[in-house]
């Protein structure tokens, strides 16, 4: 959560012209209403689900760049789909820096508890290791576009 996922995806995918797409959005679309409301009134489970659904979706398009939502790695079943179907970028943020970046607005259900949070930012890092690359988030936008430029191109 934080770590630019949306901003840097928009960016990238204009920089090689393809188009781009936020897993979050698509699932709010999809559902017509909030994360925060489907957490609410159908449960995270729930939501895994039809999240997992519209990545196996996306994953079936070629020249699209995406954006998961902060959890979606995390599933081993979409985590060894990515894997295998596309490239995978782990936007890495410092955790103080997380905080700074996300308010507590209800829009995040997840980080409603900033030690809940913590606790899931350090699960999380685990899976996130396995990713194609590492990117340190807490730099300009530019720049993070400019390491995946680079990292695509070799």
């Amino acid at each position: 959560m934080g770590a630019g996922k949306s901003t840097i995806a928009r960016n990238l995918a204009k920089q090689i012209g393809w188009q781009a797409e936020d897993m979050d959005e698509l699932v709010e679309a999809r559902e017509n209403r909030s994360i925060a409301s489907i957490f609410a009134d159908e449960g995270e489970a729930y939501f895994r689900r039809v999240e997992r659904e519209v990545l196996a979706d996306l994953l079936s398009q070629s020249n699209i760049v995406v954006a998961t939502g902060g959890g979606t790695f995390i599933d081993t079943e979409n985590r060894e789909a990515i894997l295998s179907a596309a490239s995978a970028a782990w936007l890495d943020l410092p955790f103080d820096d997380v905080i700074h970046r996300i308010s507590s607005d209800g829009k995040r259900p997840l980080a409603n508890n900033r030690i809940q949070l913590e606790q899931l930012y350090l699960r999380r890092q685990a899976n996130y290791q396995e990713a194609h690359i590492r990117i340190d988030s807490s730099q300009p936008v530019s720049e993070i576009v400019k390491q995946l430029l680079t990292w695509i191109g070799s």
